[in-house]
């Protein structure tokens, strides 16, 4: 995929081979091509870390664990020294250093953060991964590591977090941001991408279900969120390319004690490393 680095309310793109070759496979067969967006729904982008993020890489006390649960390894950073801890969860093809700014602000409030790259991301093994895992991964981290009192996702990442929170993750307050929400919208918006017919998504959820259990839609975020009790700050931006902010503004309306901040023109992941989103957490979380 390609990223326009001027204009960040500009969607990234799926090349025209993959759009071309998904075509073609979908007029061989429906089966085929169901496989073939799993198998591109499932791969991350690995990027190389930005300058921005190389002091909190080489600062952060790293190791490789394994999560029991779902057999993969995933390497966790340790930033910071204090005992009062946040967890920080990184989105869709991102690392455990991308919430960089944001960690280094909890630093200056006294906290320390726990990270780290989910299964087939960054430094971590594998090259396929799904949020089960990224969930997985959170559940145990936290035995771990935890306990954690704040925790603060970005786009899947923030999926994950009220995912781990409905599963049992105690948290004082969590913080999500430009956060997916109905599972059945990310796979229809991913395949229309791809120009395919409508009834691959479902075919898409149908295999994913019969492969790891349980139903995808049980996954959306607003489900998570209608069960939630402490405070959580939803963040979006009115211009994300990406995910659409209409997202953050349903899983705000089911939440039971919750903060909504709209954004413009920060896009997708400028909003990590804007002035105004950070003090806006440092006030939720001081609050």
């Amino acid at each position: 995929m390609t990223k326009n680095t001027t204009n960040h309310t500009k969607p990234l793109k799926i090349p025209k081979i993959i759009i071309l070759s998904s075509k073609f496979i979908a007029f061989l067969s429906t089966k085929w091509v169901t496989i073939y967006a799993s198998k591109l729904f499932t791969t991350p982008i690995k990027h190389k870390i930005p300058k921005r993020e190389i002091e909190m890489d080489k600062k952060s006390l790293q190791q490789m664990i394994v999560v029991p649960s779902i057999n993969r390894k995933v390497n966790i950073y340790e930033y910071g020294r204090s005992s009062k801890k946040v967890l920080l969860v990184h989105g869709w093809s991102g690392r455990g250093t991308q919430l960089c700014k944001i960690a280094d602000e909890m630093i200056r409030l006294g906290y320390s953060t726990v990270s780290f790259d989910a299964p087939a991301h960054g430094k971590s093994p594998g090259n396929s991964t799904i949020m089960v895992d990224f969930i997985a991964s959170v559940i145990e981290i936290d035995k771990q590591f935890g306990p954690f009192e704040i925790a603060i996702g970005h786009s899947l990442g923030g999926m994950t977090v009220m995912n781990a929170i409905k599963e049992g993750l105690q948290v004082k307050k969590a913080v999500i941001i430009g956060s997916g929400d109905i599972v059945q919208d990310i796979t229809d918006d991913f395949i229309s991408k791809l120009g395919l017919k409508s009834e691959i998504s479902k075919l898409l959820c149908e295999r994913f279900e019969k492969k790891y259990g349980g139903i995808m839609d049980d996954y959306s975020a607003y489900k998570a969120a209608e069960t939630t009790l402490i405070p959580t700050l939803v963040i979006h931006d009115e211009n994300d390319p990406e995910v659409s902010v209409k997202a953050g503004i349903h899983i705000h309306q089911h939440l039971k004690n919750g903060e909504l901040m709209l954004t413009k023109r920060l896009g997708h992941r400028k909003i990590l490393a804007d002035h105004q989103v950070i003090e806006k957490i440092t006030n939720f979380i001081q609050k």
